[in-house]
This record gives C-alpha cells, structure tokens and sequence, in this order.
C-alpha cells in the first residue's frame, strides 16, 4: 500500500495538463477583457455618430 501511495505522489504526468488549463484560462480571459473594451469603444463611436448625425440634421 505505501508504494502505491509513493508512487502516486511521484508522479507528474497530471501536472502538465493542469498547467496548459492555467494558461489556455489566462488566455481566455485576456480575450474576454480586450474584446469587451473593444466593444465600448465601438459603442463608444457610434454613439457620438448617431449624436451628431441627429443635431446636424435639424
């Protein structure tokens, strides 16, 4: 039983995969924020396009 045990906590194969899921969610997140701010900016454009196509048309 105790080598069955020292053999698990030995062993590293899991840990790999554990760091590409570490990496690939800070990659994710890092897409989510920077398309979010996109999003306000663009908003952003049109809002002042629509504003100043509004006042400009009376």
């Amino acid at each position: 039983m105790q080598n069955v045990i020292a053999r698990f906590i030995q062993d590293e194969s899991g840990v790999t995969a554990i760091e590409y899921a570490l990496i690939a969610s800070l990659i994710a997140l890092a897409i989510i924020t920077g398309a979010g701010a996109l999003g306000n900016s663009v908003n952003g454009k049109y809002k002042f396009i629509g504003n100043t196509l509004n006042t400009s048309g009376s």
